[in-house]
């Protein structure tokens, strides 16, 4: 299947790495990769900050670049950014010319760790990381995309990888774009909450499927001058692979 890359600018600008292990897992797992370069934000900090009628060229921008590609599927990086396109056919219901591609668009469109249980039936990539590890689960991936299982799944059959549960797991991070500009007193007390859940688990790698929360705590770590490991999911399922674990399942389970 042909898969288009939806970048999302946080990876483009701080995290080229990880758009460049999700690209070399699904090409991996038999994808044809592209990357539509018409392709700029999502409109994500300009619609939350009240921008409403000035985001709708970005969503028109967006829609046009993805569906140019002319892929099965729209793969991304990041839930919250995923999140927000799936939520144009919303926006973009009463636009006569964007309200069918606008759907179009939210039905191929899939978060990287989702698209691979859910869509392709990876249930072990393979991947191999000695190390303990505990999972950070943004916001709008669970609450927005609804997606609480993929991540949990594929992590699980990482050789090697000791998953710790994170406490108060539901928390939020802090940084909702934005909103650590604007509230950064608040943010800052956030992010100090969700540092000390992850320093109490005695973890060495924090593990997220959203680039800007890692982002946000491992600045935060940087502040307080303690140490922590950072990766991606991406990163994490194109460690060390060994195509012998490999394993998918015969039904996909259903989004």
């Amino acid at each position: 299947m042909k898969v288009a890359i939806f970048s999302t600018c946080v990876v483009d600008l701080m995290f080229p790495n990880v758009g460049k292990a999700m690209v070399e897992v699904l090409e991996r797992f038999g994808c044809e990769t592209c990357f539509p370069t018409q392709q700029i934000c999502c409109g994500q900090p300009t619609y939350n900050s009240g921008y409403r009628k000035d985001s709708q060229k970005v969503f028109h921008n967006e829609v046009d670049a993805l569906l140019g590609a002319d892929a099965d599927y729209i793969v991304g990086p990041a839930g919250s950014c995923v999140a927000m396109l799936r939520g144009y056919q919303e926006l973009l219901k009463d636009d006569p010319d964007y309200a069918d591609k606008a759907v179009e668009l939210a039905n191929k469109t899939y978060e990287f760790s989702q698209f691979l249980y859910r869509i392709l039936g990876v249930r072990n990539a393979g991947a191999q990381l000695a190390a303990v590890a505990t999972y950070h689960r943004s916001c709008h991936m669970t609450r927005l995309l609804g997606e609480k299982t993929a991540p949990y799944k594929l992590l699980a059959e990482v050789k090697d990888l000791k998953m710790v549960p994170l406490p108060h797991v539901e928390n939020c991070c802090g940084f909702g774009g934005t909103f650590s500009v604007k509230q950064p007193e608040i943010s800052k007390q956030m992010v100090d909450e969700k540092v000390n859940d992850i320093m109490s688990t005695q973890a060495t790698v924090l593990i997220s499927a959203d680039p800007s929360c890692l982002m946000n705590i491992a600045g935060r770590f940087s502040r307080r001058n303690e140490k922590i490991k950072i990766m991606h999911i991406a990163e994490v399922l194109n460690h060390n692979v060994d195509p012998s674990r490999i394993r998918f399942t015969d039904q996909p389970a259903n989004v």
